[in-house]
């Protein structure tokens, strides 16, 4: 079933979506093969659906975006069957307010100073484009569904997607 979302609704669902997952592969340099992509985690997203990282700033990543901006995030849960692709535009950020707010002690293994690191950064990926893919009734009733529909050799409507306008 196709369920296309606006405005609130859209991001409503990317931010829920978004927490449930929370790991992207986080894609830069989209014009090139092979593509350059990496798993990031989400320290944040806010209430418009920005999403943030930590990042270093000696990184290919950081540096790719200070060439081109444009960025895709692709978020996968098979367990549960949610599924997300965002096209946004990345910009970075060293304000020392902001990393002390996205900071965990995970991000510490990747900076030896800690938050007071110079390198560290933090990435706000704004989102233009996003589409999604999740299951209408849950996990539980979708497989139960689908095993109804092997069993009696009918379709059976699952699973729901949709553009999220944001």
């Amino acid at each position: 079933m196709k369920e296309d979302l606006n405005n609130k609704e859209a991001v409503d669902k990317l931010i829920s979506l978004v927490k449930e997952i929370n790991t992207a592969i986080f894609v830069t340099e989209l014009t090139k093969t092979p593509l350059q992509a990496r798993p990031m985690s989400v320290q944040e997203i806010d209430d418009q659906g920005n999403l943030w990282f930590i990042s270093s700033a000696t990184s290919n990543k950081n540096f790719e975006i200070l060439k081109d901006d444009q960025v895709q995030l692709f978020f996968a849960n098979n367990s549960s069957s949610q599924y997300i692709s965002i096209y946004g535009n990345a910009t970075i950020y060293t304000d020392q307010q902001k990393i002390d707010e996205l900071w965990t002690p995970v991000a510490k293994a990747w900076f030896e100073e800690g938050k007071k690191d110079p390198n560290v950064t933090v990435i706000k990926v704004t989102p233009s484009d996003a589409y999604y893919w999740d299951t209408k009734d849950g996990k539980i009733i979708s497989l139960i569904k689908m095993a109804g529909s092997a069993l009696f050799g009918n379709t059976t409507d699952i699973g729901v997607e949709g553009k999220l306008k944001l």
